[in-house]
């Protein structure tokens, strides 16, 4: 029987001092311009924790207002208050907006080699706040001390290449190096990595809220983000998915890494799905942190347009893969799409590959599929760099070549980003949007009978790693529960019966030929 999608979470860290000093765009900048104006001015455009929890889009990721409610609002939504009634709070149906100060506390304790530094003054404002959160165990709390003087802190950040932590613009910890010479354990990997994790907590522990179960029943995670960790003799070794369960205190799980770029999480959930549907595990957890290098990308163009910087956030999501109970929404493995070696890299293409040609292998079309979720960004982060709408644009794409199989109308083309798509709610940090954040929607829609299917589509930029000129994608189908397998809950009394049954007549036959032959 095919697996089952029990619940997924997603969480956000707002994260506006590290937009300034962790964003590549902002850290190329400062070697190559570092007297730009573009540094002088971003200070300027940094939103309030406040404003991070009310915008429109983040309260959407976390499950407080639906993507079909944040559609009714006219685009850009940054000036736009919540006002049809929904709830806007810093913790939602599926996670929360973590704030900076809390969140560097988390990063301290997901350091089990006493790499984060945070000072002591900092640590006791801070750490009796992070404690009212409801999914902060004992156990987490118990791993941030009491914090160092910030002289200490000055001295690792100044002579020992330590990277800095601030707190609206001023110094309150650092991550240190993890060795003197290996570059994959510099600071500012450790610092990248460290985030990742803290994500990938974060979300894990809202999943055991979200979904009830209880931790010691997961049996392997798998981590999807598009960081790696290791050392000068394996780069990418991992494993941040067993790291992150340690902390989240998921005792009874195995785990390993999977990546694929932006298309890292739906090759992830494919392999969960795959490996309960076998037996192998019967609960399984793809999760991802967020990624610092992506914190205001966009910027030079939000800046230069009056906007506030919105890429100010860290991303994180889980998602619980479990055998099928007979309720939950299934991931249906028939109907996968595959951009091959030899697909091309087109546009037209890949939405064959992943997916015309799935749904055509199973008797289906296009437009038998009630909801489409490719890339999910934000387009209020997006159509002012120039990339447009990116999950419209897909929906076209999907229309377009519906239209070209004959499955629909011309004139129907219009209609169908409304009536197919979903609009995009997500933060730009690459893996994050890719497919995923549906999902926690998609699995509440099947459940209530609102759909009766769902496609996650995620693509990837091979090419961005230099080993290849590829691009990359898979899909897949969610789907309601079918229900018990025809075959299942037969008693060992029956099937004796049927075995029985079986070789009497067998044996009837051969005894029949005899006769025959002795006649």
């Amino acid at each position: 029987m095919n697996s089952v999608i029990k619940g997924a979470s997603y969480v956000l860290s707002h994260a506006p001092d590290m937009v300034l000093r962790n964003g590549t765009t902002q850290t190329t900048e400062m070697i190559v311009n570092p007297d730009s104006e573009y540094l002088k001015e971003l200070p300027k455009h940094l939103r309030s924790y406040e404003d991070v929890v009310a915008y429109l889009p983040n309260q959407t990721y976390i499950g407080n207002i639906t993507p079909q409610e944040l559609s009714a609002y006219a685009q850009p939504w940054y000036d736009k208050k919540a006002e049809k009634g929904e709830t806007v709070d810093r913790y939602g149906k599926f996670g929360e907006v973590m704030p900076q100060d809390e969140f560097y506390l988390l990063m301290q304790a997901c350091d089990v080699f006493d790499l984060v530094v945070l000072e002591k003054g900092f640590v006791a404002d801070v750490k009796p706040r992070l404690a009212k959160d409801p999914v902060i165990t004992e156990q987490i709390l118990a791993q941030i001390p009491e914090g160092i003087d910030l002289a200490e802190i000055e001295h690792q950040v100044n002579d020992e290449h330590a990277e800095g932590l601030y707190q609206n613009d001023k110094l309150v910890g650092c991550v240190k190096r993890a060795h003197d010479v290996d570059t994959n354990l510099s600071a500012h990997v450790m610092l990248e990595n460290l985030v990742s994790k803290a994500g990938s907590v974060l979300s894990l522990r809202h999943l055991l809220r979200v979904t009830g179960i209880d931790p010691a029943d997961v049996e392997y995670v798998i981590d999807c983000c598009e960081e790696a960790c290791g050392d000068m003799n394996q780069r990418g070794g991992g494993n941040f998915a067993k790291a992150a369960a340690e902390i989240a205190g998921y005792t009874s799980a195995s785990g390993s890494d999977t990546r694929g770029f932006c298309a890292g999480p739906a090759h992830a959930l494919v392999e969960a799905a795959a490996l309960v549907k076998s037996g192998a595990y019967k609960n399984v957890v793809v999760t991802a942190g967020g990624c610092t290098a992506k914190l205001g990308m966009n910027g030079k163009d939000h800046v230069k347009k009056g906007m506030p910087a919105l890429e100010d956030v860290l991303g994180g999501f889980s998602v619980l893969i479990s055998a099928n109970d007979g309720v939950n929404p299934e991931i249906n493995l028939n109907i996968l799409g595959r951009h091959a070696v030899g697909t091309g890299s087109s546009p037209q293409a890949v939405i064959t590959s992943l997916v015309q040609e799935p749904l055509a292998r199973n008797g289906m079309k296009i437009t038998d599929v009630d909801k489409f979720s490719p890339e999910m960004q934000n387009p209020d982060i997006t159509k002012p760099a120039g990339a447009g709408d990116v999950p419209l644009a897909n929906y076209k794409m999907i229309g377009a070549l519906a239209v070209k199989q004959g499955e629909m109308q011309k004139s129907e083309l219009a209609a169908f980003p409304d009536k197919h798509g979903i609009v995009g709610f997500a933060p730009t940090q690459g893996h994050i949007p890719s497919g995923v954040p549906s999902i926690g929607f998609a699995r509440q829609d099947i459940l209530d009978g609102k759909l009766k299917n769902v496609m996650i589509v995620g693509k990837g930029s091979l090419f961005l790693g230099r080993m290849t000129n590829l691009f990359d994608g898979i899909s897949f189908v969610i789907q309601p529960n079918s229900g018990a397998d025809s075959t299942e809950g037969v008693s060992e009394e029956k099937i004796k019966s049927m075995i029985g049954d079986a070789m009497k007549k067998f044996a009837m036959s051969l005894l029949g030929e005899q006769e025959e032959e002795n006649g």
